[in-house]
């Protein structure tokens, strides 16, 4: 089974090898049918520390590493550039 793969900011990387990023998409609002922006904060770990706030980065679905965390950096800031 294919695993999901996202896109989104770096928010925080205070934590060892953990980082959060914040993943928007945009959904129609079921009465009004305006589009609106929904958010979403997602725990991913970055073996290398390699990612810094600001960075946009892609993660991947993962095997639970740690309560919070079951996500995981697929590319980071430097290597897409």
């Amino acid at each position: 089974m294919p695993r999901r793969v996202l896109q989104g900011v770096v928010v925080s990387d205070k934590g060892d090898k953990t980082i959060t990023v914040l993943v928007e998409r945009r959904v129609m609002h079921p009465v009004y049918k305006k589009i609106i922006k929904r958010s979403k904060r997602y725990r991913a770990h970055d073996e290398g520390n390699h990612c810094n706030v600001g960075d946009t980065v892609r993660i991947r679905e993962c095997r639970p590493i740690s309560k919070t965390k079951s996500w995981e950096v697929v590319t980071d800031g430097e290597q897409a550039a």
